[in-house]
């Protein structure tokens, strides 16, 4: 109970300090040309992070809490450096390349903003190994039941993020907010390291795991959660070639949702999970596949429900959040477009996470992987058409691609499930 609202409580401060920071840069850049390099910038860069700390916890946890206490500080031990070494060289390549990256994630981005957009992505760069490091901190943490400082992440990411926009905006522009990025996850870095210090210093024995084994289960959760992401980074491509502000505007859109579907996903998914994989090991299938389709009902409902809200209210929801200093009435209308055409996506997101979860969880990824490479194809299928026919420059049809991708990939899943019986 105390963990649960611990972790509760750094949920809630994570999401008021991210409404913060969404409302600091509509107020400072709204859809102006600077906000669209800033979203292709950091957009990715956040979803990568954002996977690293899901895979950390959702993967790597298990593997430490099989382990007893001599065997798990030696798996911890290993596994910390080969991480650190993928991940600092992930950011080194961030950093190298950020010019290739943007021609990638930016491009039709104009010159200017291409070019302002390669510097924001160089002061993202460190907080990819910041991210990384303070992840298998916390996982350490996790292993104690020591949930405050993990639950920290979000709100050291967005509390770093508007005051590097605040005190640093009139000296560096728009790099503040990146600088204060990354600024944020290198506190959280710090936080983890020093209240895991005594984990740390436990002894060790002499155990060594095949590095294959050690990158098997997270890589596999990696891929899985890299390619739902895919899917929302392809549209953000797409959405730089549809004009002016359209990047932005999909940004403050995807920011939107995701906050729903934290809320619809993760606490049902924590429910769910354990009493799915304790009558998986009682050889109760039958009893297992009914409480997956039960959850999958309620999550259809909430989403449906979520989504026909969220469709309804966009306007004056929006403008009530939003619209001041830079993020002006022509922003609200442009957020709004864009969000109505995003919005369906919602339901095709939650149902395919908390299915997802449910196979990770009963160690079968096979069937999401598969699964999550649907939506991308499907996105880039019907988005490349779109773009050729020359009806990707309305706001809404950016999303279509994306909410459409996500449904299919959740009805291949759930039909898979069903047809194959692979619970059992």
């Amino acid at each position: 109970m105390q963990g649960g609202l611990v972790v509760g409580a750094c949920i809630l401060l994570g999401n008021v300090t991210g409404f913060f920071r969404v409302a600091v840069t509509a107020y400072l850049l709204g859809t102006h040309t600077r906000a669209d390099a800033l979203a292709v910038a950091i957009g990715p860069l956040d979803t990568l992070n954002s996977v690293i700390v899901n895979t950390m916890l959702f993967a790597f946890v298990p593997m430490l809490m099989l382990r007893q206490a001599g065997n798990r500080a030696a798996l911890f031990a290993q596994a910390a450096r080969v991480f650190t070494y993928i991940f600092a060289a992930a950011s080194l390549a961030t950093a190298l390349f950020a010019p290739q990256w943007i021609a990638i994630l930016g491009p039709g981005l104009a010159a200017p903003e291409r070019a302002q957009a390669v510097t924001l992505l160089r002061w993202l760069a460190p907080s990819t190994l910041f991210t990384a490091a303070s992840a298998t901190f916390s996982a350490l943490l996790y292993t104690e039941r020591r949930f405050a400082v993990p639950g920290m992440y979000q709100t050291c990411i967005n509390g770093g993020t508007i005051a590097g926009a605040l005190l640093l905006g009139k000296t560096m522009g728009v790099n503040g907010f990146t600088i204060g990025y990354s600024a944020g996850s290198g506190i959280q870095l710090l936080l983890s390291w020093y209240f895991s210090r005594d984990l740390r210093r436990e002894p060790r024995t002499a155990l060594r795991v095949p590095v294959a084994e050690v990158l098997l289960k997270p890589g596999m959760f990696m891929l899985y959660a890299g390619l739902i992401a895919g899917n929302l980074v392809v549209t953000r491509i797409f959405a730089t070639h549809a004009g002016p502000g359209i990047a932005a505007a999909l940004d403050y859109s995807m920011r939107c949702l995701s906050v729903v579907i934290a809320y619809l996903v993760y606490p049902v998914a924590t429910t769910l999970v354990p009493e799915i994989a304790h009558l998986h090991g009682a050889n109760e299938s039958a009893k297992a596949r009914r409480l997956i389709d039960s959850g999958v009902f309620l999550m259809a409902v909430a989403a449906v429900l979520s989504c026909a809200l969220g469709v309804l209210l966009r306007k004056p929801v929006i403008a009530m959040l939003f619209e001041r200093g830079s993020f002006t009435a022509e922003s609200t209308a442009l957020v709004s477009a864009v969000f109505l055409g995003f919005a369906p996506s919602l339901i095709g997101w939650a149902l395919l996470e908390l299915i997802a979860r449910c196979f990770f969880a009963l160690n079968r990824p096979k069937l999401p992987l598969i699964a999550a490479f649907i939506p991308i194809a499907v996105n880039l299928t019907i988005t490349s058409i779109l773009r050729s026919e020359g009806r990707l420059t309305s706001p809404l049809t950016i999303g279509l691609g994306a909410s459409i991708g996500f449904l299919a990939g959740f009805a291949a899943l759930f039909t898979m499930i069903h047809a194959r019986k692979q619970i059992g």
